[in-house]
């Protein structure tokens, strides 16, 4: 008996069956201990908690870029999913034409896989593109959650991460698409002490740089907020995949970091009343509301119900901003932040992910090791031709 034919269906913004898009990895994933998705408000909306999703046509992500769904069906059955994009903020900054899937899940058949990105190439040659990158999100701006997970399955995500199955990889190379850039994360432990010839290094370090340290001020977030990413724009700008961060997409992540903020784990550095750098760690949301797959259930609701509760207990960090303005490399500045920010963490916290860090990105790499990092997760983003 020949297999039930397969059905591809495109799904636009404002179209009911984004429900069954963003439901589908649940099912997919079910029971898996690992697996950690967004809120689903964080991508269909709510309108009780004040939030615009990603999947809809008031973020202002879509203000500056065209974007698709595509569902694969098989009789009544949801097989698989991609997102296609066209973000045209991205093609301007890199002078290029790209088209980028994302919201990449597939049960594990190539076919499946085969006609999903079949469906999005050709959303994105009609539109122009040049060059198929993914998977993402929506596209691949180095501040996006993206990659596809190849190496480090058997451990959470933390916040913005993703996770799948190790056969994604097998399915995206066999359709000829390419490795482009690999991102990796490293895990400290942070109650390991400190040697303890650094609090004399960081005096001195401090009083002949004239530097001072001061910590976020959640009074003042949105603007806090703000410089963090003034820093990380001018600090990231030569970096691969990088897109300057919006004050829109800047207020949003403040609202989405107000819940967790812990205004130790955030420092910044001025040298000459200048600011020079920022180290920003958050507690890992995830540690919560990873789905627990219980009677219950898993509804947003549950989920942040049980980070309210466990907010002030979650002991792993994910560093998610460290920048270093060009001037200012070189001058030990990341090991001082690093020696405020663990001084204090270690009376709180186990752990601390830092991530995503380009495979190329030797400086920060190298202080990561520093920190006492290992590597023990690998993401990849691939290219084609369109």
């Amino acid at each position: 008996m020949s297999a039930p034919r397969l059905r591809i269906e495109q799904i636009p913004l404002g179209h009911p069956d984004l429900r069954e898009f963003v439901e589908f990895p649940w099912r997919l994933y079910k029971g898996d201990r690992f697996w950690s998705p967004p809120l689903r408000a964080d991508l269909l909306g709510n309108k009780a908690l004040g939030m615009v999703g990603m999947l809809t046509a008031q973020n202002h992500y879509h203000h500056t870029a065209e974007v698709t769904h595509f569902l694969a069906w098989r009789r009544d059955e949801v097989v698989g999913r991609v997102s296609a994009a066209i973000n045209h903020r991205f093609d301007e900054w890199y002078k290029d034409r790209f088209g980028f899937f994302g919201f990449f899940d597939t049960i594990n058949n190539y076919a499946v896989a085969e006609a999903l990105l079949d469906a999005a190439r050709d959303w994105m040659r009609n539109r122009g593109a040049r060059i198929m990158r993914g998977p993402g999100e929506y596209s691949n701006a180095t501040h996006e959650r993206q990659g596809v997970l190849i190496d480090g399955f058997n451990s959470e995500p933390c916040v913005d991460q993703t996770h799948n199955y190790p056969y994604y990889g097998e399915l995206l190379e066999k359709y000829g698409l390419r490795k482009t850039k690999d991102y990796h994360a490293y895990i400290t432990d942070v109650r390991i002490p400190e040697d303890p010839r650094l609090p004399r290094m960081v005096d001195l370090a401090t009083k002949r740089r004239g530097m001072v340290f001061r910590q976020i001020d959640p009074k003042r977030l949105q603007d806090e907020i703000r410089l963090v990413i003034s820093i990380y724009n001018e600090a990231w700008s030569q970096n691969w995949g990088f897109l300057p961060i919006t004050e829109p997409e800047a207020d949003s992540i403040a609202a989405t970091l107000k819940l967790i903020l812990d205004p130790g784990l955030v420092r910044f550095a001025y040298i000459e009343d200048e600011p020079a750098a920022v180290f920003g760690a958050f507690p890992d949301p995830n540690w919560a509301l990873r789905p627990r797959w219980k009677w219950y259930g898993d509804s947003d609701a549950v989920r942040i119900a049980r980070l309210l509760r466990m907010r002030h207990h979650i002991p792993r960090m994910r560093l998610i901003f460290f920048g270093i303005k060009p001037p200012y490399r070189r001058m030990g500045i990341d090991a001082l932040l690093y020696h405020h920010v663990k001084t204090y963490a270690m009376r709180r916290y186990s752990q601390c992910d830092m991530s995503l860090l380009l495979e190329d990105n030797f400086l920060i790499i190298r202080a990561s090791e520093f920190m006492g990092g290992r590597r023990y997760k690998t993401w990849r983003i691939y290219d084609m031709l369109v």
